[in-house]
């Protein structure tokens, strides 16, 4: 199933209930949460308050995205904040399966994110485990970057291991998605899309989410 997840790096921050408030009236699926700490990538976000201050805004569900050093050590939070999903990444210094198990106790959706120049594979052995992989085809931390298409051959990979498993998971992908490389990614396996510009920048939020999921649905 084909879902957008407009990204809330491009809203605008002086009114983040309204913008989350938009999303859902545009028929967003999913509202994705960047969380940035400044050391796993060279910027700053927010955190799990800001997140608990917009919950009651909207109910899309919560994609949280955490760009952090030591996940694990916070995962509780942004449960307890209104997290539906958490995705942390592979090459933070948490465990991963304790991370993964964390998440899943806490009352939320797993999933784990890879860089651009990080093998997919190391997410395999936890997969089973996982509702959801996030293909980052930008080098995470900072919105606007363009499309990384060498990056569509990890999208291929896990979906031939997924299927090879029988095991039904979302693949996500995040970084310089719009109406041209929606196709591209969708074709390569991915079904949930973050798009950040190409969504809260449009004249038309709701058309603009439409023609995604249009795309990204004849691509398949």
């Amino acid at each position: 199933m084909i879902k957008i997840s407009p990204s809330v790096l491009a809203s605008d921050f002086s009114a983040l209930g309204a913008e989350a408030a938009r999303m859902q009236e545009s028929g967003a699926d999913y509202l994705h949460l960047d969380v940035m700490d400044g050391r796993f990538v060279p910027n700053i976000t927010f955190g799990a308050p800001i997140i608990k201050s917009i919950r009651n805004k909207t109910q899309l569900v919560f994609d949280v995205h955490l760009m952090i050093d030591e996940p694990l050590k916070y995962i509780e939070d942004f449960a307890k904040a209104g997290a539906d999903i958490i995705t942390f990444h592979t090459e933070s210094s948490s465990p991963a399966a304790e991370t993964v198990e964390k998440i899943i106790d806490c009352g939320c959706k797993a999933g784990i994110s890879v860089k651009p120049n990080t093998p997919v594979e190391q997410v395999f052995p936890l997969l089973d485990s996982l509702s959801m992989v996030l293909v980052m085809t930008v080098e995470p931390g900072f919105g606007g970057q363009s499309f990384m298409p060498e990056t569509m051959d990890k999208i291929k990979a896990l979906r031939r291991e997924t299927e090879r498993r029988g095991i039904d998971i979302d693949i996500q992908v995040d970084g310089g998605i719009n109406e041209k490389t929606v196709e591209t990614a969708a074709a390569a396996g991915a079904n949930v899309f973050v798009a950040g510009s190409a969504v809260f920048g449009a004249a038309d939020a709701a058309a603009a989410i439409s023609r995604l999921r249009e795309l990204a649905e004849a691509a398949k």
